[in-house]
């Protein structure tokens, strides 16, 4: 396994216009020979969106699919990828809201979904007045690689978290506008109790964020990422706020889902449909 990460570590270090060579050879044998979850991914988008022809569709899944290509590169490229040339690679519109919420003295919690490339949010930290940020993340079962895919999200002075103790860490330190948590908040949860409608279909939800939003006093922020061309993203950040004086359960939820709803059906071929999201669908009848 650790001669796997040399060569992972040694293929990094190749420039994007290389690594994008292999990604289209990714795609073609993926896509045209092993079909890794061809009908999931067809399933997902056909029940996602019950308005779109067979033809659509079929284009959806073709254009999700290089997308996940060049996402497998970009990852590989994120352990030697300077900060400097993500910040070029990614522009992130709108931070004045990171500043609003350092004047309001609040701690920020950053929704984001499967959206490409989600992994390269790193190179936000240290651009923010914020002084800490800490990407939230589960655990891997593999040890080695859950390590390897520490050091991708402890760069540039990000301080990973796990998702078992964020909330923890969350009560444990002051709220006074210093500190940014990174959720990709579209995550299945571990244990099934509580669903929304999204994407047409019954879904279930991790909602530790929404317990945040109705408990403390925090700056919610929605990633809006698009991606702009090949190797190029924008993000877009827009600040969540409740419909009366403080969120109630659930809104949060609702609101961050139906953010990233909009985002997806813009561009629905950038969102991660290979993902089993659905597959408890049955399990969340009662829920609704």
């Amino acid at each position: 396994m650790k001669i796997i990460f040399l060569l992972i570590h040694a293929l990094s270090r190749l420039p994007l216009r290389v690594l994008y060579f292999f990604a289209d050879l990714i795609f073609f044998v993926n896509f045209y020979i092993i079909g890794y979850r061809k009908k999931v991914v067809f399933d997902n988008i056909k029940n996602s969106f019950p308005e779109k022809s067979l033809e659509e569709i079929q284009a959806i899944r073709k254009k999700f699919f290089i997308n996940f290509s060049d996402y497998i590169v970009e990852t590989l490229k994120t352990f030697t990828v300077s900060q400097t040339e993500l910040r070029v690679r990614v522009q992130h519109i709108n931070q004045d809201v990171f500043q609003d919420a350092k004047n309001e003295n609040k701690n920020v919690i950053l929704l984001a979904g499967h959206v490409f490339n989600w992994e390269w949010y790193n190179a936000l930290a240290g651009g923010l007045p914020q002084s800490q940020t800490h990407p939230v993340y589960r655990k891997m079962q593999n040890a080695l690689w859950d390590t390897e895919i520490q050091k991708i999200r402890s760069k540039f002075g990000n301080q990973p978290l796990e998702a078992s103790d964020v909330i923890r860490h969350i009560m444990r330190h002051p709220n006074d506008g210093s500190r940014v948590y990174l959720f990709v908040a579209d995550q299945s949860p571990l244990m099934i109790s509580h669903g929304i409608e999204f994407l047409n279909q019954k879904t279930p939800v991790f909602i530790g964020y929404d317990k945040l939003a109705t408990r403390l006093d925090l700056a919610f922020i929605y990633c809006d990422m698009k991606k702009v061309k090949r190797g190029f993203y924008q993000v877009n950040y827009y600040r969540i706020l409740p419909d009366g004086e403080k969120f109630v359960e659930m809104e949060m939820v609702k609101k961050f889902h139906r953010l990233l709803e909009n985002t997806i059906k813009k561009r629905p071929d950038n969102y991660l449909w290979s993902h089993r999201k659905w597959k408890y669908a049955q399990s969340i009848q009662k829920l609704f």
